[in-house]
């Protein structure tokens, strides 16, 4: 078993988490930008070119929580080469694909492989470094790559499109990948549930919650074309409580559950999981809408697209960076408050977009501040999602908060878009001529209610996280700090 003994050790395997993570979060927006080439290439139809997106994001929602367990069961380390060695030979298959249905399926492959990955590498962190200032500041590298790599993603596909093809916003993902695995032995310790702890594996629980989840998640992601109200949407969302209902009740007769429910007791799990959903809902829409406005209103192309995303990435990356020693300073509540309030401001600037507008004037400032926010918000989430849980414990939690991120996620966008759907509508309905007045009104009620969704996440975060866990892990945090500044008293 390899043991990390030394700051260079911890600090390699932190990288390659961290580089590893990154990779994941790009690929669910890589692709945006190589859709319309892709659609020329394979002869998609317009309906289903979206399922290049959704069918990752559906396989990822779907099996983060069974990801997250299966880390603790059957090894951290174990699941985490496992779930990169699926995912980069789903990708070298997508690189490949010469039809529809070929593509969808590697990008579903891809998403499962990325379910087992991000968990395993986020309990790896939890169960590495020690809580408190230790842990705040690996998490905070964390933060800023896995929140830099939505907006990275745009840049890096709309490069790798308009240089070398579509093929290789796949293709970029299989030396790193296997690189990532083949290292991981060397640089990354390996742990687990103990055996005696472990008991059977809860095979019913496993098969609930993941269809559960991934009929919830298919059912958000097909609204834009089937509707909220329609037969299908409602069989659909139906179908996927009735078996997320079963599973509670696995669960409450299981004596090994998946999932033990001891863990809600957790204040601060809990409130932390509630206002990782909001987030979600407020940030993953507010990528898409920005894509949009910067190429349907303001006209620009996926590369120029792509390098004004730049601000938001800095900006992400500099306070994700700050919120580690912030939460270390003042804890990670008002932290989270404070980045939430951030990210509010930063949408409702959004909302003054204008048809006849600019990038300086109505995209540079809302960025900075939404990256800001977000920075803050997604480092101290997960610290406080993650903080009081047993080493036991750390994939469960790992796959709740990113499971709970990327419902959210789904959800958010879904109503989002129908919102300003049906608000561009009703203008040209209305009689407005001009189509970018209309698709911008639109875009206004979108970043309004994404406002919305975060002002929600901020009241949940002052509600249901505990100040006191909040207080007490910063004061234990500075204390591990100052233990680690005193000199070492060497025996005469």
């Amino acid at each position: 078993m390899t043991v990390l003994e030394t700051p260079r050790d911890k600090s390699l395997a932190l990288l390659l988490l961290a580089m590893t993570q990154f990779m994941i979060v790009i690929d669910a927006s890589i692709v945006n930008v190589a859709l319309p080439s892709i659609g020329d290439a394979l002869n998609f139809s317009q309906d289903n070119l979206s399922w290049v997106v959704n069918a990752y994001t559906l396989t990822f929602g779907g099996f983060l929580l069974l990801g997250g367990r299966l880390a603790d069961y059957l090894g951290r380390r174990r699941m985490f080469m496992l779930g990169l060695g699926l995912f980069s030979v789903a990708s070298l298959l997508g690189g490949l694909a010469q039809s529809e249905g070929w593509l969808i399926g590697a990008r579903a492959l891809q998403g499962l492989g990325a379910a087992i990955v991000s968990p395993a590498a986020l309990s790896i962190i939890t169960t590495t470094f020690a809580e408190g200032a230790e842990r705040n500041r690996a998490l905070g590298v964390w933060g800023a790559v896995a929140g830099a790599g939505g907006a990275a993603g745009v840049l890096l596909g709309g490069i790798l499109t308009d240089t070398l093809g579509w093929e290789w916003v796949l293709f970029v993902n299989v030396p790193i990948g296997l690189a990532a695995a083949s290292v991981a032995p060397r640089l990354l310790p390996e742990s687990r549930i103990a055996a005696q702890e472990r008991g059977s594996f809860d095979l019913p629980g496993a098969f609930s919650v993941t269809a559960g989840l991934a009929l919830l998640v298919y059912a958000l992601v097909s609204t834009a074309t089937a509707g909220w109200t329609s037969t299908e949407t409602l069989l659909r969302l139906a179908g996927a409580v009735a078996l997320l209902v079963a599973f509670v009740a696995i669960e409450a007769r299981s004596r090994n559950p998946l999932m033990p429910f001891s863990i809600f007791r957790l204040r601060t799990l809990r409130g932390a999981n509630a206002v990782g959903l909001l987030i979600g809902m407020a940030l993953f829409s507010m990528f898409f809408f920005i894509s949009l406005y910067l190429q349907q209103v303001l006209g620009y192309s996926p590369l120029k697209a792509g390098l004004a995303y730049l601000p938001l990435s800095a900006a992400i990356i500099l306070s994700a960076g700050g919120a580690s020693q912030l939460v270390t300073r003042i804890g990670f509540k008002p932290v989270l408050i404070g980045g939430l309030g951030l990210i509010t401001v930063g949408l409702l600037w959004f909302s003054q977009v204008s048809a006849g507008g600019g990038y300086l004037t109505d995209v540079l400032g809302p960025s900075l501040l939404a990256g800001a926010g977000l920075g803050f918000a997604f480092v101290s989430v997960t610290i406080a999602a993650m903080a009081q849980t047993s080493p036991g414990q750390a994939g469960l939690a790992s796959g709740l908060i990113n499971t709970n991120q990327q419902v959210g996620g789904a959800l958010g966008l879904a109503i989002l878009a129908s919102i300003a759907n049906t608000t561009t509508a009703s203008a040209i309905k209305g009689g407005e001529h001009d189509r970018l007045v209309a698709l911008t009104s639109g875009f206004h009620d979108a970043f309004l209610w994404g406002a919305g969704f975060a002002i929600a996440g901020a009241i949940l975060a002052a509600v249901l996280i505990s100040s006191r866990d909040s207080r007490e892990h910063a004061e234990a945090a500075q204390a591990e700090a100052l233990a680690a500044e005193e000199p070492e008293v060497v025996p005469a």
